[in-house]
């Protein structure tokens, strides 16, 4: 199946929209709704064309959303196995979107993004550079 620029473009935006979104909930209800989305995506390949592995993932991933209720890390881990996961479906299973046979791919580059924001520490987007500290003589300088 051939993959064009939007196959990549638009899973970006929506990692970046998502990200954006999220940033408008304070803490702890940033991570906790991090964590509910990862488990609310667990469930979105069950019959995915990968048989009793479909459930094995997602008791892993479940154990990441309970561990996540109190570590961006979990989450992160989550997301992170969900680009595997996605990895997997492209290849081997059934597409997220029935009727778009690189949805997964899309998943994929999505949850990667989202998964490394959340190593990260899921920072809020609001704000960042009023938080920064400028100078006029340059880093390190003053």
């Amino acid at each position: 199946m051939p993959i064009h620029l939007g196959d990549v473009v638009a899973p970006v935006v929506v990692a970046i929209l998502f990200i954006v979104a999220t940033s408008a909930f304070k803490e702890p209800q940033r991570r906790n709704f991090n964590a509910i989305m990862i488990a609310g995506a667990g469930a979105a390949y069950l019959n995915g064309g990968l048989g009793i592995w479909e459930f094995a993932f997602t008791a892993v991933v479940t154990y990441c959303v309970y561990r996540g209720l109190n570590s961006y890390g979990f989450i992160g881990l989550g997301w992170f196995l969900y680009t595997g996961w996605d990895v997997m479906h492209h290849l081997y299973g059934n597409p997220i979107v029935p009727f778009v046979p690189t949805s997964s791919l899309g998943c994929a580059i999505c949850d990667l993004i989202i998964a490394v924001w959340c190593f990260a520490g899921a920072s809020s987007v609001y704000g960042l550079t009023s938080k920064r500290k400028r100078t006029v003589s340059g880093p390190g300088l003053g």
